[in-house]
């Protein structure tokens, strides 16, 4: 039971013919077919291309604990429980035995139970953007830091599947200004995620310690 909870939680937090043609001319001749030009396929644009990254994003001074506050997501599972979602807190570290990933923790409650998922995301050459590798490429979450000033809050946008999800971070729950909650209901907005599909988490009650019973290990994909 305990490994079906596991992967339920894991999935919570974590889809032309060349036309011929022929031309008459005079005296009934027919002109030899000329085969038609294929036209050109424009580059698959995704999202979160689109979004403008924060500028010069220092990975290092992301590191360390950041508390959930809000979500704005068109994610099935919120729509349906979005009023009982559970306080989250994210842990994020530079490993020593690696330059280009970040270690990350997220503990959570499930069912009055608290839960650790371990993951880890790829740090790409363009600053701010980020990979949470899946079980198969096209299942990769593509993930972007597109606004912090690294001590009090972040908003990071998460995409899978063509998928856009907005998260607003805090270092702590008791500093909530009502500028980075309306900044963050702005950007949210822009992409089509007004306040229908906003979803603020707790900021009490947050886990501490998880026995190893209860860590979901999603290195290096889930």
């Amino acid at each position: 039971m305990a490994a079906v909870w596991r992967c339920m939680l894991a999935l919570v937090v974590l889809m032309c013919l060349c036309s011929w043609g022929s031309t008459q001319i005079i005296g009934g001749a027919q002109s030899r077919p000329r085969p038609q030009r294929r036209p050109r396929k424009k580059p698959k644009v995704e999202p979160i291309d689109v979004i403008p990254p924060a500028q010069n994003i220092d990975i290092e001074r992301m590191t360390g604990i950041w508390y959930l506050l809000n979500t704005a997501s068109k994610c099935s599972y919120l729509i349906n429980h979005g009023t009982k979602v559970e306080p989250t807190v994210m842990n994020l570290t530079r490993p020593a035995d690696s330059s280009q990933t970040l270690s990350v923790s997220i503990k959570t409650r499930h069912n009055h139970q608290c839960w650790e998922i371990l993951q880890v995301y790829d740090i790409s050459p363009t600053p701010g953007r980020l990979t949470l590798k899946g079980p198969r490429p096209e299942l990769n979450t593509d993930i972007m830091i597109s606004d912090t000033d690294y001590d009090s809050y972040a908003v990071i946008f998460y995409q899978k599947r063509g998928q856009i999800t907005l998260k607003l971070y805090a270092r702590s729950t008791d500093d909530l200004s009502e500028p980075m909650l309306s900044k963050f209901e702005q950007l949210a907005e822009k992409q089509n995620l007004g306040l229908a599909y906003l979803f603020p988490f707790p900021t009490y009650s947050h886990c501490g310690a998880v026995d190893k019973d209860h860590v979901i290990n999603c290195i290096p994909a889930c």
